[in-house]
């Protein structure tokens, strides 16, 4: 017996791409950028990792984005903190959209 389940049913079922502020940002960027704000202590990717937000390597890879579009400065390698923007980001009153990455 053939499966009454319609392509179109299919993806009604299927979970929705989570939304971005900007088409160049992922899902795990707000809460990378909340968590480095919100931490004092919490600088590195293996940081994140061990809150349980993304593996470590995914977070590094997160952050070098963030910082070539302004949202976070790179202490030193694998070491950021919230820019003037990325605390901007977080209030509410920038639009990462509008941003353009350095370089």
């Amino acid at each position: 017996m053939d499966d009454p389940t319609t392509d179109d049913e299919a993806e009604a079922d299927a979970e929705p791409e989570p939304e971005t502020d900007a088409e160049w940002m992922e899902p795990a960027d707000r809460p990378i950028l909340e968590l480095l704000h919100s931490e004092e202590d919490i600088f590195e990717p293996n940081q994140i990792d061990d809150e349980g937000l993304c593996p470590a390597k995914y977070a590094a890879y997160r952050c070098r984005e963030m910082t070539k579009y302004g949202l976070l400065e790179k202490i030193m390698p694998g070491f950021y903190e919230v820019s003037d923007l990325g605390e901007r980001y977080l209030a509410d009153d920038l639009d990462p959209s509008d941003l353009e990455p350095d370089g």
